[in-house]
């Protein structure tokens, strides 16, 4: 047993926890979990947890169906929500999955993301992002198909007070700070009841995990406030969509990659093919990033949404920024992916984001001009006039070009791959064969 491994055990005992609950994702993100007690820990270390793995959606097939969580002592925090006796007794960690032999799962995506880390660290680099995560809070979720009701009437930036929840905030970073994440900034965002809480930088394992924790968090604050909280895309159509632009940035060593002062942007040759690379790759890239029908509702429609796979210095409507506030700040060089959606399964989007970077790095991208434009306003025919390439303009198309992707098929592993297509084709044809209210009240009396 290694020291991680003694100090979980050491903390259940002085903390009294009386439940572990053991976290996974699916690979389209949804979180999966499994409790247990603190006397199943020591043999959950050394065996694992057994479940039936086809039972979970593109995990196994029933002729393979035992599947092992293995605990990563590394993740292990004390849930921070009270009980009857006003302390916490539940903590969780997050499980790498394997199959009985001990060989990692090709079904997990925690397991396709450190695939990706393996390959930029023969590299030489290691990878940190930074998240701006959005949300709306609701007062309801209706079931009806009818929009949700804001519990505001607040815009950017606005002081905004939530007569239903005016802890939330307040809360939910703190919920947050008590699990070892950190929190840089939060506040409104432009929508009525749209919240936008940025999280430090890590590693690009560690801030996945981070995301996972922090849409259960937000939820189960939210739900003690008497409100709801939801990471859906786009839920208005008259509102701006909710977007997890990342920041990233490149790390030899103790050495920014992306840094270089002798040139004009402060951009390093890295960074530049890194950013080629992720422009090259959007429009097939984009059904991971943008993995629901109602994502591409806000990419062609919402406020700063990118449109097309364009990078420029400070703009917002390109789909990478390269953030200008600290020019000759070493530390700060980094670029921002404002394409993803706050529904994205972070291992897998980073994943492919990454597998981008580094193909661009590999075979020397050449980055085109930054676009100085409001890529927003420009119609389609002025982009394709431009030079600029559209992203997909609906799940479908995205996952078309996605089918015919070498690249994500090595970045996700030929399980994931198959899984998620065949899945989000079956999101797509049930979407297409409804019959909307709006057919009904254009075409009903012809």
């Amino acid at each position: 047993m290694n020291s991680q491994q003694e100090f979980v055990l050491r903390a259940l005992e002085e903390r009294d926890i009386r439940y572990i609950r053991l976290w996974f994702t699916d690979i389209l993100g949804y979180l999966k979990s499994v409790a247990v007690v603190p006397a199943e820990i020591e043999s959950a270390f050394e065996e694992g947890i057994g479940f039936d793995g086809s039972a979970i959606e593109g995990f196994s097939r029933v002729s393979e169906a035992d599947t092992v969580a293995r605990p990563d002592p590394s993740t292990f925090q004390v849930l921070p929500f009270e009980h009857d006796d006003s302390e916490p007794h539940s903590a969780r960690m997050f499980c790498d999955i394997t199959m009985p032999g001990g060989e990692p799962s090709w079904a997990d995506p925690r397991q396709v993301l450190r695939r990706q880390l393996d390959a930029a660290a023969k590299e030489g680099f290691t990878c940190n992002i930074h998240p701006e995560i959005e949300f709306y809070l609701t007062k309801n979720l209706p079931t009806d198909g009818s929009a949700p009701q804001p519990t505001d009437v607040g815009g950017y930036f606005d002081q905004a007070m939530h007569d239903e929840a005016p802890h939330f905030r307040r809360d939910a970073i703190a919920a947050l700070e008590a699990m070892g994440i950190s929190v840089e900034f939060s506040h409104h965002e432009i929508g009525p009841g749209q919240q936008e809480i940025d999280l430090r930088y890590a590693d690009a394992l560690t801030m996945s995990d981070h995301i996972m924790t922090f849409r259960y968090l937000i939820k189960e604050v939210a739900r003690r406030n008497g409100v709801y909280a939801t990471f859906m895309p786009k839920p208005y159509q008259e509102h701006a969509g909710s977007a997890m632009h990342s920041h990233m940035s490149l790390w030899e060593g103790d050495s920014n990659a992306f840094h270089d002062p002798d040139d004009e942007y402060n951009l390093s040759r890295t960074a530049k093919q890194f950013i080629a690379g992720i422009l090259h790759h959007a429009p097939e890239i984009s059904a991971v990033t943008n993995q629901f029908v109602n994502s591409y509702k806000r990419l062609q429609f919402g406020n700063e949404a990118p449109t097309a796979a364009t990078w420029g210095l400070s703009n917002r409507s390109a789909m990478v920024r390269v953030p200008t506030y600290s020019p000759g700040k070493i530390r700060s060089r980094r670029i921002e992916i404002r394409s993803l959606d706050s529904s994205a399964n972070p291992y897998l989007a980073y994943s492919v984001l990454l597998a981008a970077g580094l193909k661009g790095i590999k075979e020397g991208y050449d980055l085109p001009d930054p676009a100085e434009d409001d890529i927003s306003l420009l119609t389609r025919r002025e982009r394709l006039a431009m030079g600029y390439v559209d992203l997909p303009q609906s799940l479908d198309q995205a996952l078309a070009l996605m089918e015919k992707s070498e690249l994500v098929a090595d970045a996700l592993g030929e399980h994931v791959f198959e899984v998620f297509l065949r899945n989000k084709w079956r999101e797509c044809r049930d979407y297409q064969a409804q019959v909307t209210p709006w057919e009904l009240r254009t075409d009903l009396g012809y």
